[in-house]
């Protein structure tokens, strides 16, 4: 049975599911198969980017999947060799003829780093095209999203910034609301690191709702209305994690998680000068 995934309405007035599914550090190999099985679990949003390198996979299993183009929500990623007003039109173009698609739901600026006020109004003269139906950016903190919306004419409708329960991002949440900006996360699951999955807390919480650790990490998003993405290669695993929308942490629960916020990075750290360094020289083949 197909899951009943609530929606957010983004600042422009396109419906987004709350919670969809991820195929970041999914090899092309696999993606196909591990699309096809979350089309098969419910999941309606796939969020992928050129940098994954993956988008061609995601494409055939889209199209073999019969699933009507207006019931799928699907986003990729510009990456910073492609920002410039130019480039970016172009790079656009060959996404979505990997996807095999005629428009998308969301691009997103992947990082905040290059030229992307170029690339932005790229993205801009395309959403106004209607080529992509709503706009973003990715990775941008509270002063580089502040300065972008100031300065240019369309407000992104999404953030898609790391956000979990060990780096809860509440300064970003408060100012993503003032602007009417849609928190999107990804790593929801903290990639496993900093020991998730043993964590007393979350323990603890999962036994008395009856869940796994998992779905209280998710659902402690999806409750404070954060699209999260998620992503597995187990179909087990993927119906797991879209069954979250059946139980309410109590406010109790919600004041421990947040006392498990470190308030720092444990994936990447978009601040380190030498991470921003090697990712300005990263390539990829678009």
């Amino acid at each position: 049975m197909t899951a009943q995934i609530p929606q957010v309405t983004l600042n422009n007035g396109v419906r987004m599911p709350l919670l969809g599914f991820g195929v970041f550090q999914i090899p092309a190999e696999q993606t196909e198969r591990a699309v096809t099985d979350a089309l098969a679990a419910g999941y309606r949003l796939f969020d992928t980017a050129t940098a994954y390198e993956n988008e061609a996979a995601v494409g055939r299993a889209l199209a073999a999947s019969g699933i009507a183009r207006e019931e799928l929500f699907i986003t990729t990623k510009l990456w910073i060799q492609d920002y410039g007003q130019d480039s970016a039109m172009r790079a656009f173009d060959r996404s979505l003829d990997r996807l095999g698609l005629d428009h998308l739901d969301l691009y997103l600026l992947h990082q905040p780093f290059g030229d992307y006020y170029g690339a932005w109004r790229a993205l801009e003269e395309l959403n106004r095209a209607s080529r992509i139906r709503a706009i973003g950016v990715s990775n941008f903190y509270p002063d580089r999203l502040a300065d972008l919306i100031t300065h240019n004419e369309i407000v992104p409708a999404v953030n898609q910034i790391e956000t979990h329960v060990f780096f809860q991002r509440p300064d970003d949440h408060k100012l993503m609301r003032e602007y009417g900006v849609q928190h999107e996360s990804w790593g929801p699951l903290a990639e496993g690191g900093q020991g998730f999955f043993d964590n007393p807390a979350l323990v603890d919480i999962a036994r008395a709702h009856d869940k796994s650790v998992a779905q209280i990490a998710l659902r402690w998003l999806v409750q404070r209305e954060i699209v999260a993405i998620p992503k597995s290669v187990r179909p087990e695993r993927m119906a797991e994690n879209l069954d979250v929308f059946d139980f309410q942490l109590t406010t109790d629960d919600m004041a421990r998680i947040a006392a498990l916020d470190t308030g720092r990075s444990h994936i990447f750290d978009h601040h380190d000068p030498e991470k921003v360094t090697w990712l300005g020289g990263v390539r990829f083949d678009t």
